[in-house]
Parts: structure tokens; C-alpha cells; sequence
């Protein structure tokens, strides 16, 4: 099935798929194993720093030549991408599935960038993602109002978009403060809209608020910080007690690290 296809369904069943960036082939592997070992799909998603430093058609086929060798059923996303230019050069590398994000443009600039965006998207059947209201990037103040329900299903109709990351009290990166998820506000959006719902900046958010945000409505969920940073972490680790220099030896178990972070959030969504 498409990610398209997926999404909806997932949607309509009040279940989720987890989106996870990678950033090399170790990363890539780790979460591989997770979603083999857990018979479970998964999103794998690039950042626009990940292309500029991967490549986006050396990224592309590292992913697939990974999920076809290894029997998961995934799909390519490209997360938090800036322009249309950027979302061509992804769609004919083969991704299933484009974020677009402008959301910090006014409302009206969002709506006009993203139609743009599904215009061009709509020849390749790919799945389209926009982001509505303000989710804290990296450094940015992390209190904001969330997404009204207004808007929302205002920004859907005029859209016409698949999935639609929205704020509910979550942000990029690690949380200053613990995380207080406006469920209540997500249950609203939900009711008025027919897209995927798309939680971003899932590191940090604790285990049964997440379980419960999909009950609500979330249909993917976003993780990238925790992801990096358990890896590194581990290599940080291991880098100070040898003298080894045969990478070969020392990545594999960083890799394994991520993929027991990876396994349990699949768990975790899919309990």
C-alpha cells in the first residue's frame, strides 16, 4: 500500500505509524531492526540538513536497498522541507511522502505555499504533510497557544492535504519543562478534520501520553532527538575506553542502542 493509503487507514482505526529521521547508515540499520524484529512499518524520514549531507538520491537508495534486504514495509519521507524546489528533487528521487512547512508564514502565505505543494505532488501520488500553529524548533520558546480547530478544518478545506502536524503543547528537540499535551484540544481538531494527525516532537513526551494522543486521533508520530542522541551517546562512550580503530567494531553497538529505543516506542504506540 501507499503511505497515503496507510496513513488513512491508521487514521480511520485510531492507530499510528512512527516516523523516525536517520542520519547515516548506522542509524538507518538500527531502526531497521527494530521495525524487522517488531514486524511492524515505519516511516523513515530525512531532514533537509540529512539530504545536504547524505545526498538526496544516495539517501533514497540506501533506504530502499535497507527496507527491501531486510523484508519491513516502510516508505520515505522528507521532513520539514522549506521550498517546492527542495519537494521536486525529493519526489522524483522517489519519496512516498513531503512536508512542507511553512509555518511560521501568516495563515494565508501557508495555505498558498502548501496548494502549491499538493499541486505538485498530485502526479506522483505521494502522500502531503503540512504543519499548522507554532511547534517550537530548536532554541525557540516552547510555550505557545495550540492549533484552534478553526483553523484546522479551515486550512484542510483549502489545502486539501493528507496529514497535518498540528501543536498541542509539543516542540522539536528535548523539552525545557515536561510536556503538558493539550489532548483535549487534539480530541477538538479531530472531530473537524479528515487528514492524518501528525504529532512532532515526540522525544521526551512521556510513554502514555503518547498512547493516549493516538487514541485521540494522532495517526503518526514523529521522532528525531532521541534517535541522535542515543546513538551518539553510546559512541561517546565507547570512544573513551579503547583505542580501537575499526569502526566496524565499535558502531555495532551504538546501532544496537537505537534499535532498542526504536522497539520500545513501537511498542509503546502499538499497545
Amino acid at each position: 500500500m501507499t503511505m497515503k493509503e496507510t496513513l488513512a487507514g491508521y487514521s480511520a482505526r485510531k492507530k499510528a505509524l512512527l516516523a523516525v529521521n536517520f542520519y547515516n547508515f548506522e542509524t538507518l540499520k538500527g531502526l531497521l531492526l527494530a521495525a524487522r524484529s517488531a514486524s511492524c512499518p515505519l516511516i523513515l524520514q530525512l531532514s533537509e540538513s540529512s539530504l545536504n549531507y547524505l545526498g538526496i538520491q544516495p539517501a533514497a537508495n540506501m533506504a530502499r536497498a535497507l527496507l527491501k534486504e531486510m523484508e519491513v514495509e516502510g516508505w520515505l519521507h522528507l521532513d520539514h522541507g522549506s521550498n517546492a524546489n527542495l519537494i521536486r528533487k525529493c519526489l522524483d528521487a522517489g519519496f512516498d511522502s513531503v512536508m512542507i512547512d511553512a509555518s511560521e508564514s501568516s495563515f494565508e502565505e501557508n495555505v498558498r505555499i502548501t496548494s502549491e505543494v499538493v499541486r505538485i505532488a498530485e502526479p506522483y501520488g505521494a502522500n502531503v504533510e503540512a504543519e499548522l500553529g507554532y511547534v517550537a524548533k530548536l532554541g525557540q520558546n516552547q510555550q505557545a497557544e495550540p492549533t484552534t480547530a478553526g483553523d484546522a478544518q479551515r486550512f484542510e478545506t483549502a489545502t486539501g492535504i493528507d496529514a497535518l502536524a498540528i501543536a498541542i503543547g509539543n516542540a522539536h528537540g528535548f523539552y525545557k519543562d515536561p510536556p503538558k499535551l493539550r489532548l483535549d484540544r487534539l480530541a477538538e481538531i479531530r472531530a473537524v478534520t479528515k487528514s492524518a494527525l501528525v504529532l512532532h516532537g515526540s522525544s521526551g513526551i512521556p510513554d502514555q501520553a503518547l498512547r493516549e494522543a493516538v487514541r485521540l486521533g494522532i495517526s503518526k508520530i514523529n521522532l528525531a532527538t532521541e534517535t541522535k542522541n542515543t546513538f551518539m551517546k553510546k559512541l561517546q562512550v565507547l570512544l573513551t575506553d579503547t583505542d580501537e580503530i575499526d569502526l566496524r567494531k565499535i558502531f555495532p553497538e551504538a546501532i544496537h542502542e537505537v534499535q532498542e529505543l526504536i522497539t520500545r516506542k513501537l511498542n509503546v504506540i502499538n499497545s
